[in-house]
């Protein structure tokens, strides 16, 4: 049956992107198999996505039963299968590692372990990976950068990196900082939480780095960035005071997000003289009135 059948039958129409996406996610994480990825999806495993109803993954499954075709071959364009296909690539590379026998320590085949389980903590491959230290930086660095282990598509269902952000903050390496830092705001998938602790774990010279992406000019997004991962530093005078300053800059203002983080940071200050400064913000005619409640809830956590 070719596609405009399908698509004139009332009852088995498929119309939006929602249907394509759920036939690539199992084609690259099922083998093909509707009745696979049915069953996963009624265990609700890791690698679940909420946007894919069930009861519409079991309609997509009977309109393939009636036609007898694989309607991946009907729905997806040449640049969703082509995505379809690197990542069944992906899998491929990864599950080649294991059939290797292994002599000596293999930081792959141990990156391999994190991406693949099925654990939403994978407490055991974590704990195996911070055993190695520094060794393992750059490679848990590379899944950390790497474009397509933020795709839900590929091996690890979008959690790898955040994974990988975890490990890295375990292990405390400044070599990670940077990978770090230029993640902040990048995914939507992301848990920036795991970032931002990561960053503070590897302490002093996060800090220092920070600091210094904070006052550069002319202001960018990374400003913002260094802003957000410095609320997690909210604990340190010296970060505090710092964002208390760069927050009395009547241009910095005109960025509104980046204000509303400097604000956050401020949260720490402990000298009165400055908290009082901190809290006149809000008598000024000039300051932004959106974040005028945020001075207020910063206050009130002083009482």
């Amino acid at each position: 049956m070719d596609s405009p059948d399908l698509y004139d039958d009332e009852e088995y129409a498929m119309s939006d992107s929602i249907d394509n996406a759920i036939i690539m996610h199992r084609d690259a994480h099922f083998g093909g198999s509707f009745d696979v990825m049915i069953d996963y999806y009624e265990k609700e495993g890791k690698g679940v996505c909420p946007e894919f109803e069930l009861s519409r993954i079991r309609e997509l499954a009977l309109t393939e039963a009636k036609t007898n075709n694989n309607i991946a071959g009907i729905l997806l364009s040449g640049p969703e299968a082509e995505r379809v296909k690197k990542a069944k690539d992906a899998y491929k590379s990864l599950r080649d590692l294991y059939d290797k026998p292994l002599k000596s320590k293999n930081f792959l085949r141990l990156i391999a372990d994190l991406i693949l389980s099925e654990e939403e903590d994978p407490k055991n491959e974590i704990d195996a990976i911070v055993a190695e230290k520094g060794l393992i930086v750059p490679f848990l660095i590379d899944v950390l950068r790497s474009d397509d282990y933020h795709s839900t598509l590929f091996p690890g269902y979008g959690c790898a990196p955040v994974l990988a952000a975890r490990c890295l903050g375990l292990i405390g390496d400044k070599r990670a900082m940077i990978s770090l830092f230029e993640a902040i705001g990048e995914s939507d998938f992301f848990d920036e939480d795991d970032l931002l602790l990561a960053l503070k774990s590897i302490g002093e010279p996060a800090k220092k780095f920070l600091l210094k992406v904070l006052h550069a000019r002319p202001l960018n997004f990374d400003n913002e960035r260094a802003a957000i991962a410095l609320v997690s530093f909210s604990d340190d005078p010296e970060v505090t005071e710092a964002c208390f300053q760069m927050l009395l800059n009547k241009d910095v203002w005109k960025d509104v997000q980046l204000t509303t983080h400097l604000i956050l940071a401020c949260e720490g200050l402990k000298d009165e003289e400055l908290r009082k400064k901190f809290t006149d913000l809000s008598e000024d005619p000039a300051f932004p009135k959106l974040l005028l409640q945020d001075i207020k809830l910063i206050t009130k956590t002083w009482k």
